[in-house]
């Protein structure tokens, strides 16, 4: 199986590609220190990534940018942020990489918790995950020759808590097996 994994080098990414190296040819690609270089917020550099990569079975992205900051003193470009990436972003590697997926591929997309469990300074990430969802949701009774489209939704990491742990309080952070296992599937 050819995987084309978007983000690899971050938290996620990272733990999906430790999950799946010994099953797939993995190639890379994201911002930086990847196989190919993409920026998710322009539709021609998906382009060209898709042009780099050639055939492939599956794409599972774990990229995506988003802003955290109170409602009342967000911005309508604070906004844009996770709108031009992690919902745009995330669609466009949709609408534009159907072509290059195999029949019978799959397209795994990553949302997050907020969009069904709420928190202060959230209101940004929860849009986006939510209209994510919403689109894999329609997308999937329309997507041609057996191609499949999900979308994983974890919660906080354990590997995250140092750095984020202050925006989720409350929430059991997942271990980066169980998030692996979750792109498995």
């Amino acid at each position: 199986m050819k995987l084309l994994l978007i983000g690899a080098s971050g938290t996620i990414g990272s733990i999906v590609h430790e999950e799946m190296k010994k099953d797939a040819e993995i190639i890379t690609a994201g911002i930086e220190q990847a196989d190919i270089i993409v920026d998710m917020t322009s539709p021609d550099s998906i382009k060209q990534m898709y042009e780099q990569a050639g055939p492939i079975d599956a794409v599972v992205n774990t990229a995506g940018v988003e802003h955290y900051g109170f409602l009342q003193e967000m911005t309508p470009e604070q906004n844009q942020i996770a709108v031009q990436s992690k919902l745009s972003g995330q669609i466009n590697i949709v609408l534009l990489g159907m072509d290059a997926l195999s029949d019978n591929g799959s397209f795994t997309l990553t949302t997050g918790i907020l969009m069904d469990d709420p928190i202060v300074k959230g209101a940004s990430a929860a849009m986006a995950n939510g209209g994510v969802r919403a689109f894999v949701k329609s997308a999937a009774i329309e997507l041609p020759r057996g191609i499949r489209i999900n979308h994983v939704s974890p919660t906080i990491l354990e590997a995250s808590v140092e750095k984020n742990g202050h925006l989720f309080p409350g929430f059991e952070p997942v271990s980066a097996r169980r998030v692996g296992l979750a792109y498995r599937k």
